[in-house]
């Protein structure tokens, strides 16, 4: 009686040992985020989406500027005389403001000998005509964005610098297929046990239990994973239809996934920031250093030659100059009064989405497959190595064998 219930525990153990290391293969794939050892990357474990955060987000970037956001379809949505009215409230309090700093700073006798009514007529100016420098300037911004934005390197640089966001993403996007690789051990780990079981039954040589064992573990890994991407298009088997799992959740995934980029990656908080400070940030101070110069030259008007007389031509170019300066400085402090409308306007969600439905299955493949590809065969290895002890356990405690 004691050795019907062992045979029988047999599937009960190998569904156990399934569920088991593919619970462990998920989380090795993601954690830990920082690598944890001795020596890496032998003497240790980093997850591996984590470890190979620079070659999966640049997948995802081109995936991303390639099929699904072009940055000028985005930026051509917004209106720059929307800007300047979001931004007014603060605009002309800073251009008075600026106007006296420098001045006071740089000529402070010039200014102070300027009749207060040619510096009202400045204000004025600068007041009346400072939202069509707005709009001018932001309409210049738009014909040049891809000179002044850079796309690619501003979403890299939040994967690589943040790994555990690129992991966030793997595990919205994908959680139903992870969760299925998990619960597919259990199941596919109680079939081999039955099968296991037979085997036993009838032919116990030593070998048979730590050999059955390697093949659930690498097995039901293997066709877990295998069975997420494949096939990607539809077969019809009589009443059963096999579709990769990930693939057939493709509209219900674009819905995830554009949420997770607007709210994470391309937010209006983190496009300005990628404008004013990434790579590109040096164009966008030329671009704003000529219109700002030449808006000062308008305001100074007639008053020009006198006050180039005055201070110099020289001193006059290098107030100019930390005008531009001051303003870069003050920009980052100011646009978070237009995130709201930039983000209603651009709406990166319903482009992302709506992109994302018309990829091929090809295409669309390639949002989960890197976290798999490539090191596939680590989480198999590991899986039959498990599976291998667990089977050598069985053998040795369950029936007092030795190999």
């Amino acid at each position: 009686m004691d050795d019907i219930w062992l045979y029988l525990s047999m599937p009960l153990i190998c569904a156990v040992v399934g569920y088991g290391t593919n619970w462990v293969c998920i989380k090795m794939m993601c954690y830990p985020i920082k690598f944890v050892g001795i020596k890496p990357p032998y003497l240790g474990w980093q997850g591996v989406v984590p470890r190979r955060a620079p070659h999966i987000a640049g997948i995802q970037v081109d995936l991303m500027t390639k099929h699904l956001i072009k940055v000028e379809d985005i930026f051509d949505q917004i209106d720059p005389t929307r800007i300047t009215e979001e931004l007014e409230p603060v605009m002309l309090g800073m251009i008075r403001e600026l106007t006296d700093e420098l001045m006071e700073e740089q000529a402070p006798r010039v200014w102070e000998a300027l009749p207060v009514k040619i510096k009202d007529r400045i204000y004025k100016r600068a007041s009346n005509d400072a939202p069509e420098v707005v709009a001018a300037m932001m309409s210049d911004i738009q014909n040049n964005i891809n000179d002044v934005f850079d796309l690619k390197a501003m979403v890299m640089d939040a994967f690589v610098k943040d790994r555990s966001m690129l992991v966030k993403m793997f595990e919205e996007i994908g959680y139903k297929e992870f969760k299925f690789v998990q619960n597919s051990g259990l199941w596919f780990g109680f079939l081999f046990g039955c099968v296991q079981m037979v085997l036993w039954v009838f032919y116990q040589e030593a070998w048979i239990l730590p050999a059955i064992g390697i093949l659930v573990g690498a097995a039901t890994n293997w066709l877990a994973i295998n069975m997420i991407f494949s096939p990607k298009h539809p077969i019809k088997i009589g009443p059963i239809t096999l579709h990769g799992l990930f693939i057939k959740r493709q509209d219900e995934v674009a819905v995830d996934f554009g949420l997770l980029i607007a709210r994470e990656i391309l937010n209006p908080e983190n496009i300005v920031n990628g404008i004013l400070k990434g790579p590109s940030s040096d164009k966008l101070f030329d671009l704003i250093q000529r219109n700002v110069k030449r808006t000062m030259d308008e305001y100074a008007g007639y008053t020009k030659p006198f006050i180039t007389m005055a201070i110099g031509t020289k001193r006059y170019i290098e107030i100019k100059n930390m005008a531009v300066e001051r303003i870069m400085q003050q920009l980052p402090g100011t646009m978070h009064l237009v995130h709201d409308y930039t983000e209603e306007a651009m709406d990166i969600n319903a482009t992302l989405r709506s992109k994302m439905t018309q990829l091929t299955p090809e295409q669309f493949e390639g949002m989960l497959r890197p976290a798999f590809e490539e090191d596939e065969w680590q989480l198999v290895a590991l899986g039959a190595v498990i599976g291998f002890f667990v089977g050598w356990a069985q053998l040795v405690f369950m029936f007092g064998g030795t190999l």
